[in-house]
């Protein structure tokens, strides 16, 4: 995240990269499904996806997409000769079946399994001989006049009797209709004509008693047409009648009408004059007042606008003012803000730098003690194994005595001190800091030397019983003098020899 934070522009891009292969995955994945078919997408999931008339994502490589017809299908249906019906007459039937393939969940899942990716002409074909073989059953079951004059019937029992098994195939029956029955011996033929002779006989009653229908309807038709011919005329009359009666009395009243609004026009007339006269001396009147009223606007509208041109050039002064104040005022503050932030970046950078300081030399610290400890550790382990050899080689050397050895030994205290500081020539700087145990760091380091050479000391009168400390005190002057000093680990006075020499 601190690395996004720091480079923003890879983020964004990284994202605008991530961004497009998914735009390019789901452009080159997406399909539509028109509704006469159905896309299956399977691949990923253990159920496929189907699509009927809406679209979806297929995923490049890792699903595929098959095809379903689900448009209608004609089919041909033939018995391909002569069946014998249920009374033993051979016919030839020609129909037409509508199917579908199934939508519904089971119904299509089923269809998958037989039709997929297969065209309409292979799914016709496929469908042939079981609605074949339907038909040539139902013709079994029925005879020969039934056939001819319910044909509707005899295509439904043979769309009802081949649904089933057109549901174990996924597959619906919209429609059975036949085309064409043809029967071996012409028996259809002699039956149409035996109906067309009743046909003829009843129709030639019928033409008779039409024929006398429609005479006896003819004469009423002409006696009621006189009738109301009669009764139309004599309505007419009396109707004309009424109108040249209507028509003089309407004359009458307009005349009347007439007389009376010719006397209120020229009353009228008088009227308007009076009131013409009248309104014209008011509108002189009004126009002098009228023109009275704007020259006293005018000097309104004149001392307003001066008014208001004084008033808003003060405010736009005192606008500008006050702008500018503002402007300063807010430079003042950004600078004061950057100047503060300025010392606190500052401020922080030296204490980031003072503590990574710190760290440094404490970390520094601690190697240098590490490195004397385990050189401390060396050189000990080292004195040891010099101590076993030195005991090993005072044994073999008996014959010359203990002070002999201890001679030995006081000559090599100086290599051993030269060899314990050894290790410290190779130390270029020392940083001491106070680890809060009450001694100073000076002090530990000057007394490094002698701690390791007096623990070697320790360990050499451990393993050979001889105590140099007590050695060096023998040689001193109150020793001397007294001649009373026994040095540990020499019972047999054999260092009092080698002090008296001395």
């Amino acid at each position: 995240m601190r690395f996004f934070a720091e480079h923003p522009g890879l983020a964004i891009g990284l994202i605008a990269g991530a961004a497009a292969a998914v735009i390019a995955i789901v452009v080159s994945g997406y399909v539509k499904a028109p509704p006469d078919k159905a896309y299956i997408i399977s691949g990923i999931k253990r159920s496929p996806k189907i699509l009927i008339g809406r679209a979806g994502i297929k995923l490049p490589f890792f699903e595929r997409k098959d095809t379903l017809v689900l448009k209608q299908i004609s089919i041909d249906i033939k018995t391909n000769g002569y069946v014998p019906t249920l009374d033993f007459i051979g016919v030839d039937i020609d129909a037409v079946a509508k199917v579908r393939l199934k939508t519904d969940p089971d119904g299509i899942k089923i269809a998958m399994k037989n039709f997929l990716n297969m065209s309409e002409d292979s799914i016709a074909a496929a469908l042939t001989d079981s609605l074949q073989g339907n038909m040539r059953e139902i013709i079994g079951t029925v005879r020969l006049k039934e056939l001819n004059t319910d044909r509707k019937k005899f295509g439904d029992e043979v769309q009802e009797k081949a649904q089933t098994d057109m549901n174990a195939l996924g597959v619906e029956i919209i429609s059975c209709n036949i085309q064409k029955i043809e029967d071996e011996k012409g028996l259809i033929v002699a039956l149409g004509q035996d109906n067309m002779s009743q046909i003829q006989k009843d129709a030639s009653i019928a033409k008779a008693q039409a024929e006398r229908d429609v005479a006896i309807a003819e004469a009423e038709a002409k006696r009621m047409a006189n009738e109301a011919e009669v009764a139309a005329q004599t309505e007419i009359a009396s109707r004309r009648n009424e109108l040249r009666i209507r028509e003089a009395e309407l004359k009458r009243a307009s005349d009347v009408k007439q007389a009376e609004a010719d006397a209120a026009y020229q009353i009228q007339q008088q009227e308007q004059r009076r009131t013409i006269e009248v309104a014209t001396a008011n509108a002189n009147i009004a126009r002098q007042e009228r023109e009275i009223e704007l020259k006293r606007k005018d000097v309104e509208v004149t001392e307003q606008t001066l008014e208001a041109e004084i008033k808003k050039k003060a405010e736009a002064d005192r606008f500008a003012r006050q702008q500018k104040a503002e402007a300063e005022l807010f430079e003042r503050q950004r600078k004061a803000e950057a100047e503060k932030f300025e010392r606190e970046k500052a401020a922080e950078a030296r204490r980031v730098q003072a503590e990574a300081d710190l760290f440094a030399k404490m970390q520094e610290a601690e190697g240098i003690r590490a490195v004397g400890e385990a050189e401390a550790k060396a050189i000990e382990a080292r004195g040891l194994a010099e101590a076993e050899a030195l005991e090993k080689k005072a044994e073999a050397m008996k014959k010359y005595g203990q002070a002999a050895m201890m001679e030995m030994i006081v000559k090599a205290l100086p290599d051993m001190a030269a060899s314990i500081a050894k290790p410290l020539e190779s130390i270029d700087r020392v940083t001491i800091i106070d680890g809060g145990s009450g001694a100073s760091g000076v002090d530990t380091m000057g007394g490094y030397v002698p701690s390791v050479l007096a623990r070697t000391i320790e360990t050499m009168k451990e393993v050979t019983g001889l105590d140099l400390v007590d050695i060096m005190k023998a040689g001193t002057y109150d020793a001397k003098v007294t001649r009373n000093f026994t040095v540990q680990g020499d019972p047999k006075g054999a260092l009092d020899t080698v002090l008296e020499t001395e």
